[in-house]
């Protein structure tokens, strides 16, 4: 994993993993970048990609980032790409291997969390080393959230009450 703090380097978020975040436990996080065709980083950029449903898998010693969406470019004509196929992310050799590894252990994964642009202006990858959720860890989330809400509610109430 790199040494530099992930959020520092961010420019321009294009498009976010929401769903990961609430489906999985987010053990480790890490930057890749992204092979990617003109016609692609031109969507990409507009707006154009989504996260959603893909995931990470290594093979043969490369790791392959599934199923991202990239729409078609508006001016790509007959040069334009294939939405779904798989692209190639860039790390480093021991990375790899460490995830090789940790993605043989039994419910790990590797979800894509964030598309960024870094302050060079590269399209980036934020790659997340996570754990699938049991569904009463998930219930348990949307209980508190709501408790947290009903008490900044009662709280917000209360003052209202107080000064009028």
């Amino acid at each position: 994993m790199s040494g530099k703090d992930l959020s520092s380097g961010r420019v321009k978020t294009l498009a976010e993993n929401r769903k990961a975040r609430h489906d999985f436990l987010i053990e480790e996080r890490m930057e890749a970048g992204i092979s990617l065709l003109g016609s692609e980083v031109k969507s990409i950029r507009e707006g154009r990609a989504s996260l959603r449903d893909s995931f990470a898998r290594v093979r043969n010693g490369e790791v392959f980032l599934e199923n991202m969406h990239v729409a078609p470019y508006s001016h790509g004509g007959v040069f334009n790409h294939p939405p779904r196929r798989a692209r190639k992310l860039l790390l480093h050799k021991d990375e790899i291997r460490r995830l090789q590894g940790k993605v043989a252990e039994k419910g790990y994964t590797l979800v894509p969390l964030s598309l960024y642009l870094n302050e060079r202006g590269k399209i980036k990858v934020e790659l997340g080393l996570a754990r699938g959720k049991a569904k009463a860890d998930r219930r348990r989330e949307i209980m508190e959230r709501e408790s947290r809400r009903d008490l900044e509610r009662a709280l917000k109430e209360s003052r209202r009450r107080g000064t009028g």
